[in-house]
C-alpha cells in the first residue's frame, strides 16, 4: 500500500444506536483532526442558548460520535461538556460501522483497490431531560461536591511541595491517617 494514495472515503450511514432521540437533536461528528475547543465552544453555547445572534433557542440534548481514533476526543469533550453544563443525563452507546476506502496508484498500468473495513464507533447522547435509567450505557447526573476542610489542607500541602518542611507535614499527615490519631497542627 506505500506506492498506493487514498483519493476517497465514505462512511456507511446507519441510524443512530439510542432509541426516542428527539428532532431537533444537537448531533457533533467528532473526528481524529477535531479540535476540541471548537467543538465545545459550539456545544456549550447551543446547549446554554448563548448563540451570537441570539435566534436558535437551547437544545435539550446533543449526540457526539466518533468512529476509529476518534473515539477517544469524543469521550473527552463529552466529559468536559458534561462538566461545563450540569444536570446532563448519558446514555452510551458502542456499534461498528463500514467505512469504504478507494485507493489508486500513481502507476497506470496498476489498478485501482477498493477497500471496506469495519471500524468501532461510539455514539453519546448528553441530555438535559430525565432518560430511561433501565436502559444499557446510562449513566446520572453528576453531583460535584464541595471539598471538606480536610481535603482543602490536602491540596494545600500539594501546592507547597516546594518547601523543606512539607514534606515533613505530608510525611506527617500519611501516618496519622494510618494510625487513626488527629492531625498534628
Amino acid at each position: 500500500m506505500t506506492t498506493f494514495r487514498r483519493i476517497s472515503r465514505s462512511e456507511e450511514r446507519v441510524p443512530f444506536p439510542i432509541p426516542g432521540l428527539a428532532a431537533d437533536i444537537l448531533h457533533m461528528r467528532v473526528k481524529e483532526g477535531s479540535k476540541i475547543r471548537n467543538l465545545l465552544r459550539f456545544a456549550t453555547a447551543r446547549m446554554q442558548g448563548k448563540e451570537e445572534d441570539g435566534s436558535v433557542p437551547a437544545v435539550r440534548q446533543v449526540v457526539f460520535t466518533g468512529l476509529g481514533r476518534g473515539i477517544t476526543k469524543t469521550i473527552t469533550c463529552v466529559e468536559i461538556l458534561k462538566r461545563k453544563v450540569e444536570g446532563l443525563h448519558q446514555v452510551s452507546k458502542l456499534c461498528y460501522m463500514t467505512v469504504n476506502e478507494v485507493w489508486e496508484s500513481p502507476q497506470q498500468e496498476v489498478a485501482g483497490i477498493t477497500v471496506e473495513r469495519t471500524v468501532p464507533a461510539i455514539c453519546i447522547l448528553l441530555s438535559k431531560d430525565p432518560l430511561d435509567p433501565q436502559e444499557l450505557g446510562y449513566q446520572p447526573p453528576q453531583t460535584f461536591s464541595v471539598p471538606t476542610e480536610e481535603e482543602e489542607r490536602r491540596g494545600e500541602l500539594l501546592r507547597t511541595a516546594g518547601s523543606p518542611s512539607s514534606l515533613l507535614t505530608a510525611k506527617r499527615l500519611c501516618l496519622d491517617d494510618w494510625t487513626g490519631r488527629p492531625p498534628k497542627t
